[in-house]
């Protein structure tokens, strides 16, 4: 909602770039998709590494799952 309301600000002020940032957002989302992307599988690597490397004093202490 703040961000819609940014908008119609930018909108009443200067509706040309409020026009042009509503063209470029779509685009400037689909070229930062593969990077979310990245980070979400960069995330899950090291989430899954140190699940990995704690496994063991899990197994020693005797904690349920």
């Amino acid at each position: 909602m703040a961000g819609f309301l940014l908008w119609l600000l930018l909108l009443v002020f200067c509706w040309p770039l409020a026009l042009l940032a509503l063209v470029l957002y779509p685009i400037v989302w689909l070229l930062m998709l593969p990077f979310r992307l990245v980070g979400i599988t960069v995330g899950a690597v090291f989430a899954f590494l140190g699940a990995l490397l704690m496994l063991p004093a899990r197994v020693l202490r005797g904690d349920p799952v």
